[in-house]
């Protein structure tokens, strides 16, 4: 863990790495340097006080102590950092291990982890002491399981923020497994606390495996440690004290010295820059069957349609909440052909990123997911097991972020991200996914150097081009970008789209376009579907947008885009009114509240999309007519009146 080079100059420092440096001399020579003397009986000399030939005096078999204290550094030192070694590496992985299992998987391992929690550490060692037998291995056994539970909560806990980033979100489209996501998604983001936490609790382990040996319950003789020594000077504290002390202050050191470091490591890590880390809710695969089974109750799915990559019937949503149950996405059905890019338009909570998610199998699990009919590519995911489905939607299926920063692992180099779902499902050697990978970045314009950096060394428009790379290594049919360009410039906002469309024609993928900018669908998209509160309003082709759109709401939105000839001193127009209670909705249309158009009929029925012609589809009871079909309205009136003043 690399720390700052001012940090590193600090008093502290210092003092921490040359206490730690004195202690790993020590371990290593001391058995070499004073083991003879220290295991040397002298009965000419037994039980004296400190003096020159013996600054530590001597214990009862005339042995000197100060050679015994220094021998004993290494036994001393190595069961501590074993005890802490295995109880951190269980620990860490019981606890890590939450963030990528099942529901119920994990509320077993947080029930396990609470019950382990309700017993003191110390009192867990002293029982397990006894159990295991008196002798240095049971006492670094039983401080090692007592450590268990500590860093199980430490590593639960911190797992659970990982688990709601969009770079783990990323790796489950990829289908990795759950070791794989483990080790190389969650471990690495979480590793940081972990050994801060570790380097502190060696010293507490010293202290504590020194303590047993105090108590006849650790290191058995003619094996000895600090704590052991502490033990047999103790009868002669009031009479010479410093032959019990020393061990004593020899523990002392080294404990001081673990804590002084863990507030080296952890200081440094507070003046590094962080990675941002977004806090969203977390997602994972949803399996057919579970809480949160895709399809409805006993129906079938729908007739496949011919030449179709994805198609969804029916598509709903359901989240429970406090305050009760609401449904973000109601009845969506949409279909995409090969080559198409649709675009998918609407307000912030429109339910346009939860209908790409639950297409994705990528929503919270606590979301209830209904619908009719959804295939990927003319396979049936209901039909298939979570693991052939999990498999197609990582080959078939390519996810783009709208935040590219939280999307890509920040611990791993984009080599590592580019080639681990090639490697994982279609088996291929580690040199040729390199290439591939070369092969990617340069088809979005990116130089191969790139693959030896990390995410945070790149810009947004680069990181969000590696996350296009990223789904192309995979050849998916279905590329579904989730507001791609929301947090990048026009003029990267222009080359990645571009870059998509370039894609979309040199490899027949379809695009599924998330956005709320009007302006970019308009000119981007072949098709555009428009949502509000949930549910498809008005699907038309993207150049009748501007001049064709029926729906009272896609007007709106058109009309609340700015433009160069808009009067600067009126205010831009917006989308009156507010977005309906999603957990009182109302009976009739969503956008009766707002709309201006609204008649009795609205409040009490909602309207299901209805064809205005082979291409354009609308849910309205009173659509208004066209804004072209007005304009020559209102001319053929002028004309007439012209022509019959009267």
């Amino acid at each position: 863990m690399p720390l700052p080079t001012r940090y590193l100059r600090s008093p502290m420092a210092w003092a921490a790495t040359a206490m730690l440096a004195s202690l790993i001399v020590l371990a290593l020579a001391g058995p070499l340097v004073w083991g003879a003397a220290a295991d040397l009986p002298d009965p000419s000399a037994v039980l004296q006080g400190p003096s020159t030939a013996h600054p530590f005096g001597t214990d009862n078999l005339g042995r000197d102590l100060l050679a015994r204290v220094l021998t004993a550094t290494r036994p001393s030192l190595l069961l501590a950092l074993a005890a802490t070694a295995i109880g951190a590496s269980t620990g860490i992985l019981l606890g890590a291990s939450t963030a990528v299992v099942g529901p119920r998987a994990r509320r077993l391992l947080a029930a396990l982890i609470n019950l382990l929690l309700a017993f003191p550490a110390l009192l867990v060692a002293l029982f397990l002491a006894v159990v295991f037998g008196a002798g240095a291995a049971g006492a670094m056994l039983a401080l090692a399981v007592a450590g268990v539970p500590g860093f199980a909560r430490l590593a639960q806990t911190l797992a659970a923020a990982v688990a709601g980033t969009d770079h783990l979100a990323s790796a489950r489209v990829l289908g990795l497994r759950r070791h794989r996501l483990l080790w190389r998604h969650v471990l690495p983001n979480i590793a940081e606390p972990l050994l801060l936490s570790a380097t502190t609790a060696a010293g507490t382990s010293l202290v504590a495996l020194s303590g047993l040996s105090f108590l006849g319950l650790g290191v058995q003789p003619p094996g000895y440690d600090w704590g052991q020594l502490l033990n047999q000077g103790l009868d002669r504290i009031y009479a010479q004290p410093l032959p019990a002390l020393a061990p004593g202050l020899a523990i002392l050191y080294a404990a001081v010295t673990f804590q002084l470091l863990g507030e080296v490591l952890a200081g440094g890590a507070a003046r590094r820059n962080p990675a941002d880390r977004a806090d969203r809710t977390p997602r994972r695969r949803i399996a057919p069957g579970g809480p949160s089974a895709p399809s409805g109750p006993g129906g079938p799915s729908g007739p496949a349609e011919d030449g179709l990559v994805l198609q969804v019937e029916e598509l709903s949503v359901e989240l429970p909440t406090p305050d009760g149950v609401i449904r973000p996405v109601r009845g969506v059905s949409l279909s995409l052909r090969p080559g198409e890019i649709v675009g998918l338009v609407g307000e912030s909570g429109s339910g346009k990123s939860l209908t790409a998610l639950a297409i994705a199998a990528l929503l919270p699990e606590r979301a209830r997911v209904s619908h009719r009919t959804l295939r990927l590519l003319g396979a049936d995911l209901d039909a298939m097991t979570p693991k052939q489905r999990d498999q197609h939607l990582a080959t078939g299926l390519a996810m783009v972020f709208q935040n590219p920063a939280t999307a890509l692992n920040p611990s791993l180099r984009i080599a590592t991200q580019l080639t681990e779902a090639p490697r994982t499902h279609l088996g291929t050697s580690r040199t040729q996914a390199l290439r591939d990978a070369a092969d990617a970045l340069q088809r979005v314009a990116l130089p191969p150097a790139l693959l030896r950096s990390r995410p945070h060394q790149l810009s947004g428009g680069q990181r969000q081009r590696v996350m296009i790379a990223a789904g192309l290594m995979m050849r998916p049919g279905l590329i579904i970008a989730d507001e791609p360009t929301t947090a990048l410039d026009t003029t990267v906002q222009r080359q990645i789209t571009e870059l998509l469309s370039d894609l979309r024609r040199d490899t027949s993928a379809a695009v599924l376009f998330i956005s709320h900018d009007i302006a970019l669908v308009s000119g981007f998209c072949e098709r555009v579907l428009v949502m509000y509160a949930g549910s498809v309003v008005e699907t038309l082709p993207a150049d009748r947008l501007a001049t064709a759109a029926r729906h009272p709401y896609t007007r709106a939105l058109v009309a609340s885009v700015p433009d160069l000839t808009a009067d600067r001193d009126r205010p831009l127009p917006t989308v009156a009114g507010a977005p309906p209670d999603p957990i009182a909705p109302a009976p009739g249309c969503p956008f009766e509240p707002r709309c201006p158009y609204r008649q009795d009929r609205c409040a009490r029925e909602a309207p299901q999309l209805d064809d205005v012609d082979a291409l354009q589809r609308v849910a309205c009871w009173y659509p208004p007519p066209a804004p072209a079909e007005t304009d020559r309205a209102t001319e053929h009136t002028e004309h007439q009146v012209e022509a019959d003043p009267s």
